[in-house]
């Protein structure tokens, strides 16, 4: 009867909740989000799939030439995940939604970092090349940046992309919420800024989330009652409403809770006494030495030993 790892794994969260019910009060997780954040709220019901946002963004951020042109929307017959080359990509999707010629409606959605409230990358980053600006965006520090990578694994987006093809200097890359545009130079997000549609409207985060409500009070037929990054990860700078439930257009089910929320919270536990490393990893060994032992007899059963 072996402890697979993910059981091992398993018996070591229980501990760390464990240690966790028994900080103090003054110990508490508390949220980091700014409180007067830019965002980005999209609404997926008046995007026609054109990619000029995608454009936009390749030409702010002097990313590479796509391999098929932004005129070409044959690209949009495969599902695309951004990465180290496109910062942000639009996907398309069939919910089952007929027009008046019996003609199934796409519904247009565009991905990219959602920039939390609470990051968990940066959070994970263990030399701070990820933080939190004011003004809501999530900027990386390429000249801090050790490649751990571990902002990739707790991405829960699974945003994060790393340059595997450049073995110098490479980066951990994601869209930058155009940054120095908008802090430095006043100016719009370039996706913001291009789209013919304004399915992307830029602002204040609590004045997007009045917006996103008033949109969806004001027309219940056209839209579910439900402004995701809202709430999900304790919210996010970028937003969307839509005529159909997320789940059916490719977005990732989350918790509501910050992520760093409890990461950090047993984070602290284990080490704000010197005592609390020993005892954890003291409570593992015993647990593991059980296991051990059980499996042991197990096997002495199984071979015919009394």
């Amino acid at each position: 009867m072996d402890l697979s790892r993910r059981g091992f794994f398993k018996i070591l969260g229980a501990a760390g909740v464990g240690m966790t019910a028994a900080a103090t009060p003054a110990n508490a997780w508390q949220s980091r989000a700014p409180e007067d954040a830019y965002g980005c709220l999209v609404d997926l019901t008046r995007c026609i799939g054109c990619r000029k946002c995608e454009q936009a963004c390749q030409t702010v951020n002097g990313l590479p030439e796509p391999e098929q042109p932004f005129d070409d929307l044959t690209v949009l017959d495969r599902k695309r995940r951004p990465d180290d080359k496109s910062f942000t990509v639009v996907n398309r999707y069939y919910s089952g939604k007929i027009d008046e010629r019996d003609q199934l409606v796409p519904t247009y959605v565009k991905i990219q970092c959602m920039h939390c409230q609470d990051p968990a990358c940066a959070s994970a980053c263990i030399v701070g090349a990820l933080t939190k600006k004011d003004n809501g965006a999530v900027q990386y520090d390429a000249s801090k940046c050790i490649g751990c990578r571990y902002c990739m694994v707790a991405c829960p987006f699974e945003i994060p992309a790393y340059e595997y093809h450049n073995p110098i200097t490479p980066r951990v890359m994601k869209c930058t919420f155009c940054y120095e545009r908008v802090a430095e130079e006043g100016k719009l997000p370039g996706c913001a800024q291009i789209c013919p549609v304004e399915a992307i409207t830029f602002g204040k985060r609590a004045d997007l989330l009045k917006l996103g409500r008033q949109r969806i009070r004001n027309n219940p037929g056209r839209y579910i009652d439900h402004i995701y990054g809202e709430n999900e990860v304790g919210g996010t700078s970028w937003m969307y409403i839509a005529d159909r439930p997320f789940e059916d257009l490719g977005f990732i089910q989350v918790p509501e809770k910050p992520l760093p929320q409890l990461a950090e919270t047993i984070q602290h536990s284990l080490f704000s006494y010197l005592w609390s490393p020993i005892v954890l990893f003291g409570m593992l060994g015993g647990i593991m030495w059980g296991f051990r032992d059980k499996s042991d007899r197990h096997d002495k059963h199984e071979g015919g030993n009394p």
